[in-house]
């Protein structure tokens, strides 16, 4: 019944954006003054436009099924917009400096969405930021899940350490990008081989390599550097995270 309600809704999306009308911007809410007051027990998706700019208005139809696929699955996560430039301060307050602008803002705690502004991207993102910022691993079972749906996802495993420390925060500034997982030895697959304990590892590529702080530097740095397959298709978006390109 979910996936029949959210195919209609796509479909009315769809129809709407191809005829002109907006079947679609009710399931993202118009963003005002009270919001700022009246969000901190909510998780809110929130696009940060201006009435004038080419690129809000080529995002709009792609934020609306966003609205439409967060509501229809029952996420959590409230989707938003709000017109910076009629509310400049709260905008100001929020970091942005330019349009569009997409932010999770959950708690406290507000990030930055920099990835292709599909629906799909859009969505991974509000999942997983949304989300544990730590995901316990209990079963193998669970482990090869998560193996066969992220292409690449770091796991630390051992119990409390200064190790652990450094992973949650550098977990706390990079869930923007990738996943962070915890699991205990005996989750992990046999063929994973570790001289010492606790370990941080990176699965991708079809294999895995391990932090070496002594040869790795520090935790935070190398997994910026590991959060990348070897080998993608190379875009606009990819140069910009990878520190190529400004624009």
């Amino acid at each position: 019944m979910a996936a029949q309600t959210r195919g209609v809704a796509l479909r009315l999306c769809t129809l709407g954006f191809l005829l002109g009308v907006a079947f679609c911007k009710g399931f993202v809410e118009d963003l005002d003054e009270s919001f700022k007051d009246g969000r901190k027990d909510d998780i809110w998706l929130v696009d940060f436009y201006a009435p004038w700019c080419g690129h809000c208005k080529k995002l709009e139809p792609v934020w609306n099924e966003v609205g439409v696929e967060m509501k229809s699955i029952g996420s959590p996560v409230k989707v938003g917009k709000m017109d910076a430039t009629s509310y400049s301060s709260i905008a100001s307050e929020f970091g942005v400096r330019g349009y569009p602008t997409i932010k999770l803002l959950k708690g406290d705690l507000a990030y930055n969405y920099r990835g292709p502004r599909t629906k799909d991207d859009i969505i991974e993102f509000a999942h997983r930021v949304s989300g544990a910022l730590i995901r316990p691993l209990p079963s193998q079972q669970m482990f090869e899940h998560v193996q066969r749906r992220h292409r690449v996802f770091f796991v630390y495993i051992g119990g409390e350490s200064p190790l652990k420390e450094k992973y949650i925060d550098a977990a706390s500034e990079l869930i923007v990008y990738t996943y962070f997982f915890s699991a205990s030895e005996d989750v992990v697959p046999e063929y994973v081989t570790l001289r010492e304990m606790p370990a941080v590892l990176v699965f991708k590529d079809g294999t895995h390599f391990v932090y070496d702080e002594y040869e790795d530097g520090d935790l935070s740095s190398w997994i910026s550097r590991e959060r990348f397959q070897s080998y993608l298709t190379v875009d606009g978006f990819l140069l910009k995270a990878c520190g190529y390109c400004s624009y």
